[in-house]
């Protein structure tokens, strides 16, 4: 028979990022006077006296577990809670490690940019949505700027265009304010997208090295030519060719 102290088991709500604490009743704590049973393989046995379900848990060497404690009666269960508490704890793990972190990052650009600040903040979101991020791009609208909002559409519009082989168009061009925002979403998720940047990254440092590795033999050659011409002049010095034998 498991030990009826309760514990409790942690389960993962994606929306608020955190963990809620769950409690289930198990064994003597379940004080009502009785219980709508479920047999271990799911099977129902009906409402009978909390006592019996005691019993009858005792006799399988297993745990009497409140799984509906909304019910009239509760629902409870025959079950080992101890390999219940530990498979949840698996599935919570697995929920952890399947789980996404979805980032917004976020760039902001005047109406009027010039051609090189636009470039250069192209490649910043062009990097962000490399590596599976969100974009968030505003722009900002300044004085009589804000009488022309069909501006920050044409250059969100561009924007969208000149990276559509990384992003796409989440959320379309809304005046908020003085501001005209859109979201940027990436075609890769943000796993793919780190193996694929590993991978570029691996390629990259290999390319390095045996470039190195190259640069570095080139130099050991052109070190040794010298060296070995210096030596063979030395040899041929010490030899007079009026001297035959």
């Amino acid at each position: 028979m498991h030990s009826g102290s309760l514990f409790g088991f942690r389960a993962i709500h994606v929306n608020l990022g955190g963990h809620i604490s769950t409690e289930l009743r198990i064994n003597e704590r379940i004080r009502v006077p009785e219980v709508r049973l479920v047999g271990p393989n799911g099977e129902t046995v009906g409402i009978v006296p909390t006592n019996d379900a005691l019993r009858l848990a005792q006799e399988a060497d297993l745990d009497l577990v409140e799984i509906a404690p909304q019910g009239k009666p509760p629902v409870c269960k025959l079950m080992d809670y101890g390999k219940f508490k530990y498979e949840n704890a698996q599935k919570a793990r697995e929920a952890r490690r399947n789980q996404t972190n979805v980032i917004i990052k976020e760039m902001k650009l005047r109406p009027k940019i010039d051609q090189h600040d636009y470039e250069t903040k192209k490649g910043h979101v062009v990097r962000f949505l490399r590596a599976g991020d969100k974009v968030k791009i505003t722009i900002m609208f300044r004085g009589r700027e804000q009488h022309r909002p069909e501006l920050g559409f044409r250059l969100l519009q561009k924007l969208a265009e000149d990276v559509q082989e990384l992003g796409f168009v989440e959320s379309s061009p809304k005046q908020d304010g003085r501001n005209m925002i859109m979201v940027l979403g990436p075609h890769r998720k943000k796993a793919d997208a780190k193996v694929e940047l590993k991978a570029e990254k691996e390629s990259k440092a290999a390319e390095r090295a045996a470039d190195e590795a190259e640069e570095h033999a080139e130099r050991k050659a052109a070190h040794a030519g010298p060296v070995a011409q210096k030596k063979e002049r030395k040899r041929s010095e010490n030899l007079d060719p009026e001297i035959e034998a």
